[in-house]
């Protein structure tokens, strides 16, 4: 049963029905341990799904393209204002389509084509739109890439303070996707003014975990903030751009008319919504909580003999490199779907292996804390992905269809918003 109800859908369309419908059992039925997913409230369902969708609202609030605005303008507004609210900003923009985008804006707020651009190297953990060399941000601008250490598994700062002085970029990168320890904002922001750099933050993972007072804010330090609204934001697909005063003008220029047309409202509605949530006096309590889980779940797994990059997390995600066990992260992630664990697989720092086909595991408990699991759950999630990647090293096929079953047993206790099995 959907909340809110698809009996529109069900009628008009049931082949797209039955596959929505298949995708709620799947998302009930698994436990989701990618680090970039979450559950969404009926609440943001309902304002993503809504007649907002009819609108175009080129432009920005009181200067638009299109007449019929009435509406749509105090929601951008409600969502600006919160986003500010939340995160202590001076100046928000809602609008990018996603993240990606939304670090588009910021090369085009700050820099001109071919200028240098440092940012952590994709397989250290960083993003592609930091300057790696398939992205249009490598192609772009000339990239000067950092690293973490070999030995920590954490951002190197004195390259970063080496490389930053020799290149003199005009944008430094912080933050990145597979990054599982505190990044130090104040230490970058030193490095940028020392370099004449603008410093931007990446907190698309993590946003929900400053939010909730999870994770050091980088609002302060960073000239400009780029988030997701998802992931531990637990909003809709959409992204924020936070920045200083000073910047508003060059950043909101960048996203419109600079990369993009109309806004998408729905999406706007959507993250005014969840932006309340976050502002709600429960919400610390669950972003400690996804923090606390992925301790307790990369304890039990270095217990069992795990390699954890860094040694462990500071926030929801865990990297696992799986050399020690004979097993590449391909064919594991692949077993843990079967087993209905589902995770990706994930270069790790100096990886021998090929990004398509690398070594190891990420791990994200951002959703499954919005499930309701906690820590007394996650040695049993650790010993469920240990069973699992033993069954791959013998090539054991059944024990993916075992655990997959107990998995069903455990969820079926811990419901999932938006959708609940017919009764």
């Amino acid at each position: 049963m959907h909340v809110p109800s698809v009996s529109h859908l069900s009628a008009e369309d049931p082949e797209i029905a039955g596959l929505v419908e298949a995708e709620a059992r799947r998302q009930y039925e698994k436990l989701r341990l990618i680090a970039s997913e979450n559950y969404v409230s009926p609440a943001v369902l309902e304002a993503t799904g809504s007649v907002l969708t009819n609108k175009y609202s080129e432009g920005y609030a009181g200067k638009r393209y299109y007449e019929g605005q009435q509406n749509v303008d105090p929601i951008e507004l409600l969502a600006i204002r919160r986003a500010k609210e939340l995160f202590g900003a001076e100046h928000a923009n809602v609008q990018p389509y996603s993240g990606s985008p939304a670090n588009l804006a910021v090369y085009m707020a700050f820099l001109e084509p071919g200028d240098p651009v440092m940012g952590l190297s994709l397989p250290m953990g960083g993003h592609l739109t930091h300057g790696w060399s398939v992205s249009a941000t490598g192609k772009w601008f000339r990239p000067v890439r950092y690293e973490v250490r070999a030995d920590t598994g954490r951002v190197d700062m004195d390259q970063v303070r080496d490389l930053a002085l020799k290149e003199r970029p005009k944008l430094i990168w912080c933050g990145g996707t597979a990054i599982p320890r505190t990044i130090d904002f104040p230490a970058f922001a030193e490095i940028a003014r020392e370099a004449g750099a603008v410093l931007a933050a990446d907190v698309a993972h993590i946003a929900g975990l400053i939010a909730g007072g999870a994770h050091p804010s980088p609002i302060g330090h960073a000239d400009v903030v780029t988030t997701t609204t998802h992931k531990t934001l637990r909003g809709p697909r959409g992204a924020m751009i936070l920045s200083t005063a000073e910047h508003a003008k060059a950043v909101d220029k960048a996203v419109f008319p600079g990369l993009q047309g109309g806004p998408h409202d729905h999406t706007t509605a959507a993250i005014a919504v969840a932006l309340k949530e976050a502002a709600q006096p429960d919400f610390p309590a669950y972003a400690r909580q996804i923090v606390a889980n992925a301790q307790v779940l990369a304890a039990a797994l270095a217990d069992r003999g795990y390699d954890l990059v860094s040694g462990g997390t500071d926030n929801h995600l865990i990297l696992i490199d799986l050399t020690n066990k004979g097993v590449a992260g391909k064919p594991a992630a692949q077993a843990l779907d079967r087993a209905g664990i589902e995770l990706n697989y994930n270069a790790v720092p100096f990886d021998p292996r090929k990004p398509f086909d690398p070594s190891g595991l990420r791990i994200g408990t951002a959703a499954i804390t919005t499930r309701g699991l906690g820590a007394e759950q996650m040695p049993l999630v650790a010993a469920w992905i240990d069973e699992v990647v033993q069954g791959v090293s013998k090539q054991d096929e059944t024990v993916a269809e075992r655990v997959a079953g107990q998995v069903r047993e455990l969820l079926a206790s811990y419901p999932m918003p938006g959708w609940a099995p017919a009764p």
